[in-house]
């Protein structure tokens, strides 16, 4: 592909910086305008990152420039974004969650389906070299069958470093919907497509208070569940426990393990795009080693956010679909909202929907973002 994908950012608060600083390094993009219901934010980072042009979401979405349009407004504003960029005519990459119900979700991949245009989304974390290294070890096969795994997400929440955190305590925010989609990505891209789920959840603390940025001292109160422990079972018949909370930090739990027929998987933080990657046999007196990454596209501390945006471009320019595409972000949002119907009414929920896990990197990836 040649000619790089016009990008529209809809949406210029705290990710925008990541995005707009990767996808400004990617040889298959080419930022061309940005837009905030606060124009003023567009402005800057405009004028941060040398987007020619700052301007309303009305305005962008009628730009013949903008081909894609990236989405980074809150969970709530997804399923009107992205559907109004896709009636628009525009393909359309939106940060996670995909919508904040099943039925919005279903609504995006309709319209992008009678269109003939593309849907992409967050979390592009499992194009990472730390995970597509432990993608690449299960298809190789020298772990076994994977039985069962365990999944842990826990931390103090986003009050310490969020200039805006109250949203996150409300309906449409929460551990489960605002990190559970990197960690169900994750399992679903290793294991497969979900059957059915039971959860469990309530809120840790009523109320929560902005210790740092512009909201410093703000107290708000909480609205939805910041703990979240779900029973998640796989069509292949495994099953993994998955743990989310907002206000528990300290602990010392993996972040995530694949328990299989011939040895443990130990899976990088899904939240990231490195490693480390380390295994265990099934031996007695076995210990744990570190695999190196077979892929080097990410290696590093950088925030690689936008990599999805990126192969997305290079999928366009094949008529191929996204790895981090709709389908897959459809189901994982039809597994949190199951989990929550299922925490709801307190009983096991069947997953409705289906999907098949992206394929493998090629390991001589091109992909080509900030470092």
């Amino acid at each position: 592909m040649n000619v790089p994908v016009g990008v529209g950012v809809v949406g210029c608060g705290t990710i925008s910086e990541a995005y707009l600083r990767n996808m400004n390094a990617s040889p298959y993009l080419k930022v061309v305008a940005c837009a905030d219901q606060v124009l003023e934010r567009a402005q800057a980072r405009a004028k941060e990152f040398g987007v020619p042009h700052a301007c309303t979401t009305d305005e962008l979405l009628r730009s013949d420039e903008v081909e894609l349009v990236v989405n980074l407004t809150i969970p709530l504003a997804h399923a009107e974004i992205s559907l109004a960029a896709l009636r628009a005519g525009k393909h359309v990459f939106t940060e996670k969650p995909l919508a904040t119900t099943r039925d919005d979700g279903r609504l995006i991949l309709d319209a992008a389906a009678s269109s003939g245009l593309k849907v992409g989304c967050a979390p592009d974390t499992f194009l990472g070299a730390g995970i597509q290294t432990c993608l690449r070890l299960m298809d190789q096969g020298d772990l076994g069958e994977p039985l069962a795994a365990s999944a842990f997400m826990l931390n103090r929440g986003p009050e310490n470093w969020h200039p805006n955190p109250g949203f996150f305590y409300e309906p449409g925010g929460g551990p489960l919907l605002d990190v559970g989609p990197y960690y169900i990505t994750t399992l679903v891209c290793l294991l497969g497509a979900v059957r059915r789920v039971a959860g469990m959840a309530r809120v840790l603390y009523p109320t929560r208070t902005a210790d740092s940025g512009p909201r410093a001292g703000e107290t708000f109160k909480v609205s939805t569940p910041t703990f979240v422990a779900a029973l998640i079972e796989f069509e292949s018949g495994t099953q993994v426990t998955l743990i989310n909370s907002f206000g528990i930090w300290g602990h010392d739990l993996p972040n995530m393990q694949i328990y299989c027929t011939k040895g443990i998987l130990s899976v990088p933080d899904p939240n990231y795009f490195r490693g480390p990657v380390r295994i265990r046999p099934n031996e007695d007196e076995s210990f744990w080693r570190e695999v190196p990454l077979l892929y080097h596209h990410t290696v590093g501390p950088a925030n690689f956010r936008g990599l999805g945006v990126a192969e997305m471009a290079l999928a366009i320019g094949r008529g191929e679909n996204p790895r981090a595409g709709g389908e897959l972000a459809y189901h994982v949002l039809d597994v949190m909202e199951s989990i929550q119907e299922s925490y709801t009414a307190g009983r096991h929920v069947e997953v409705r929907s289906n999907c098949r896990p992206p394929s493998l990197l090629p390991l001589d990836d091109n992909l080509v973002v900030a470092t």
